[in-house]
C-alpha cells in the first residue's frame, strides 16, 4: 500500500523534475509524444518502486535512470520501429547560431542507435561521468566508453570538418 508520506514526496519531485525529464526522454526519441510516453511509463514506475526504495536521496538520478531504460526497453521491444524524418526541426529553447547547431547536431544523431544515443545524451548533455552513465544503462564502463567512441565517430563522419570546433570541446570534456 502507498501512504500519503510518499505521496506528498513523489509530487514534490514530479513537480521539480518531470520537465528536466521530458526533455532528456525528447532527446532520446527525437518526437515529443513518445517523450511523453517514456516518460509517463518511468514516473509510474517510480511512483509504484516508491515505498520500496531506500535512498530516497537519490530520486533524481534514479528517474532519469528509469527513464533512459524506458526508452531503451521500449526501442528494443518495438526494433521494426524507425524515426520518421521531418521537414521541420525539433523544438529546442535558446536562440541564434548556437541553436543551429544543435539542431545540426540533433538531426545527425537520428542515426546512431538507441544505446548509443543514450549513452551521448548522460555523457554531454546531463554531464554524467563514464561509471554514472554506465549505472544508469547497466552496461560496463567499457561498453559506454565504446559506446561513446563510436557515436562520436559517426557525428564526426556525417557531420564533416566544419564542425571541428565541436569535436574539440567534446574532446576536452569526454
Amino acid at each position: 500500500m502507498i501512504d500519503s508520506t510518499w505521496n506528498a514526496e513523489f509530487t514534490r519531485h514530479f513537480d521539480r523534475s518531470a520537465d528536466s525529464m521530458r526533455f532528456t526522454a525528447y532527446l532520446l526519441c527525437g518526437n515529443w509524444h513518445e517523450a511523453e510516453d517514456v516518460v509517463q511509463a518511468a514516473f509510474l514506475k517510480l511512483y509504484l518502486a516508491g515505498p520500496k526504495l531506500a535512498d530516497r536521496e537519490g530520486l533524481a538520478a534514479y528517474t532519469r535512470k528509469i527513464v533512459v531504460r524506458t526508452f531503451l526497453a521500449e526501442r528494443r521491444r518495438l526494433r521494426w520501429r524507425r524515426e520518421k524524418l521531418t521537414d521541420a526541426p525539433p523544438e529546442m529553447p535558446g536562440g541564434g547560431e548556437q541553436v543551429e547547431d544543435r539542431l545540426v547536431v540533433w538531426q545527425a544523431m537520428s542515426v546512431l542507435g538507441a544505446r548509443q544515443r543514450a549513452v551521448l545524451v548522460l555523457r554531454f548533455w546531463h554531464d554524467l561521468g563514464v561509471e554514472e552513465t554506465a549505472s544508469a544503462l547497466g552496461c560496463s564502463t567499457g561498453t559506454v566508453k565504446s559506446q561513446s567512441a563510436r557515436g562520436l565517430a559517426t557525428l564526426r563522419q556525417r557531420l564533416g570538418p566544419q564542425y571541428a570546433d565541436l569535436w574539440q570541446e567534446v574532446s576536452r570534456r569526454g
